[in-house]
């Protein structure tokens, strides 16, 4: 049986479309869409933003994303201030393209999005994708890390292409991105149960960064946006995190030079993430250019923070995009558009 506007409007939470189905019969049309969006901006009843007037307010049949103030007679957005604002697609096509992004582990490339959702040009399913993307991070995420018990791996890698005739290992047009994953530690399991892996550690939650170069500047400034002061990090014995117990962490360099035993003793969790994300990016996107890879970088940490509760990610994504300012397609392809970072949410 079809869910109607008036079953939406009558929960005292938002429904949680938990499968394919069940999701069909939530968002038959915009108008269903349209009384989700209006219950997660007025979970008690519309309240008129111009006049603050609450009450019922007139409705539109061919407008369904606005709704007009009976007291005052202006028109209010349902749109307003989140991913969608400004947008023609429909907002049965928005949800769609939410819960196909938010739910599917491996998510989908633009050309894939584009098929599904059967959306007219590539160029649309871009800009959709991308204003999803920026709705993915949350302009005032906390910091992870400030439990006693864990602690946070970081490091750097380099992601891109191999680049010909310019030398093993040589870095020349790729992009360095830094990593900073709190590890936790499993309650041990009853005596005669198997030795978990890597002694019970496992990955809480993840931050991801672009950065311009190694220096103390960049990566120590990266680890005060990332994680809370006082916090025991780990890294390697590079210099430029020298600073870090000066600016109030515990820190622990630890000398790799290549051993992967000392890896796997001190950084397993950290590199693990980095070998996920490579192929992520290879077997989904088939690589990314580096002016948009911090987009990707959301967007894979949204993922692996969600993890354990992927239906979860389509209303988590539909919350954190609310109040969200997202690119236009022409910032997107100038170049003018910064897509949002870790030190971007921390001032």
């Amino acid at each position: 049986m079809t869910i109607n506007v008036a079953d939406i409007h009558a929960r005292g939470t938002l429904p949680f479309p938990t499968s394919l189905p069940q999701f069909q019969r939530l968002f038959p049309d915009d108008a269903a869409c349209a009384a989700y969006l209006e219950k997660s901006r007025w979970e008690h009843g519309f309240s008129c933003p111009w006049c603050g007037v609450a009450g019922e307010p007139y409705r539109f049949s061919a407008r369904p994303g606005v709704l007009r103030c009976r007291a005052c007679k202006r028109d209010v957005g349902l749109t307003v201030g989140t991913v969608m604002e400004r947008s023609h697609t429909p907002l049965s096509t928005w949800f769609w393209g939410a819960y196909l992004v938010s739910s599917l582990t491996p998510g989908m490339s633009a050309v894939q999005f584009q098929r599904q959702l059967g959306l007219p040009g590539y160029e649309t399913a871009f800009g959709i994708l991308h204003k999803l993307r920026a709705g993915m991070v949350r302009p005032d995420r906390d910091r992870i890390g400030g439990k006693p018990k864990d602690h946070v791996e970081i490091d750097e890698t380099w992601v891109g292409g191999a680049t010909r005739g310019e030398g093993r290992g040589a870095t020349h047009n790729k992009t360095l991105v830094v990593a900073a994953i709190e590890v936790r530690q499993r309650a041990p399991r009853g005596e005669g149960a198997a030795v978990p892996r890597r002694g019970g550690r496992y990955a809480g939650r993840l931050r991801m960064d672009v950065m311009p170069n190694r220096t103390a500047k960049a990566l120590c400034g990266f680890v005060e946006s990332a994680v809370e002061p006082g916090t025991m990090v780990v890294t390697d014995d590079w210099a430029s995190y020298g600073e870090l117990a000066k600016r109030g962490y515990d820190h622990l360099p630890v000398t790799e030079r290549g051993d992967p035993a000392t890896i796997e003793e001190y950084l397993p969790i950290v590199h693990l993430v980095f070998s996920n994300l490579k192929s992520w990016l290879r077997g989904v996107h088939h690589g990314v250019s580096p002016k948009h890879l911090q987009a990707y970088l959301n967007e894979f940490t949204f993922r692996f923070n969600r993890r354990f509760y992927p239906f979860n990610a389509f209303r988590s994504l539909l919350g954190i995009g609310g109040d969200t300012t997202a690119p236009t397609y022409a910032g997107l392809y100038s170049g003018e558009w910064e897509h949002p970072t870790t030190a971007s949410c921390h001032g």
